[in-house]
């Protein structure tokens, strides 16, 4: 396939692009090149400074221009779906985004630059469907962050940072070899005598049946006044009981099941690893 043209022989060019265009109902100017067949970032689509969100996605591209930072209009940025193997480290300069999809890509954990700390404005993040088994510290600065999408990579331990990230409410580490030899210490809970913060705890549906068991015990015990204990009337996180804890799940987000959650074309095709994957299970 010549460099640049789409599966039909169509050359993405500035004037091409600037036809694609589309106001969303928000207001938002949005250009959509996807499933096109590119195999090369068009640079061309540099010089559309106005444009809010870039569909890129089910493409076959490669890399990414080293100075994909200049495009700092940008709010929304998808890339699902392509062969990406990095990212350059100019993506830290997107601070406006505040939707970024990177799923279904080959991307490494070496290939995720330390700049995406700098991304403070990020809602939500996709990063299934790579080949990653950490993530940058950095990360930790990313406050806004409210959605993030893990699943189906090689994570055996969850990243630390995660439970700091006070607006995270949303995970999804589903097809992980994620490893549990701890026990009940993947399970984080915080005391109420502890200072104000972000508590994790693993979705039930990652924990082995002996712990899930143990902790539907200790949440049977704890709705019963906890065993004896002082329970404060049994009020939950306010009263002055001993064993009373605040809790705060991050809940697995079913919407980042699939590369795309935002996608308007039918995704069938995209749930045929998920298909595979729990028929060999």
């Amino acid at each position: 396939m010549p460099k640049g043209k789409g599966a039909k022989g169509t050359k993405v060019t500035l004037k091409i692009a600037k036809k694609a265009i589309r106001m969303t109902p928000d207001g938002r100017r949005r250009l959509t090149l996807s499933n096109m067949g590119i195999t090369i970032f068009p640079k061309c689509l540099l010089k559309l400074t106005n444009v809010d969100e870039l569909d890129l996605s089910r493409n076959l591209i490669q890399k990414l221009p080293d100075n994909i930072g200049n495009f700092s209009s940008l709010r929304w940025l998808d890339l699902h779906s392509n062969k990406l193997e990095s990212v350059p480290e100019s993506i830290g300069n997107l601070v406006g985004l505040t939707h970024l999809n990177l799923s279904n890509n080959h991307l490494t954990s070496a290939g995720l630059p330390s700049t995406l700390g700098f991304l403070t404005s990020l809602k939500s993040l996709n990063l299934g469907m790579n080949q990653l088994d950490t993530l940058p510290p950095t990360m930790v600065a990313l406050d806004s962050l409210q959605e993030l999408g893990l699943f189906d990579n090689l994570f055996i331990n969850l990243p630390e940072f995660l439970k700091v990230l006070r607006n995270l409410t949303k995970v999804n580490m589903k097809r992980n070899p994620l490893s549990y030899a701890q026990g009940d210490g993947e399970v984080m809970l915080k005391e109420k005598s502890e200072p104000e913060g972000g508590v994790y705890l693993v979705h039930e549906s990652s924990l082995c049946r002996t712990c899930l068991k143990r902790c539907k015990e200790q949440r049977e015990r704890l709705a019963r006044g906890g065993g004896g204990k002082a329970g404060g009337g049994g009020e939950r996180g306010r009263g002055g009981g001993g064993d009373m804890f605040e809790e705060k799940r991050i809940r697995t987000y079913a919407g980042l099941i699939v590369p795309n959650s935002v996608a308007t074309v039918n995704q069938d095709v995209w749930r045929i690893r998920k298909v595979e994957h729990e028929t060999i299970k």
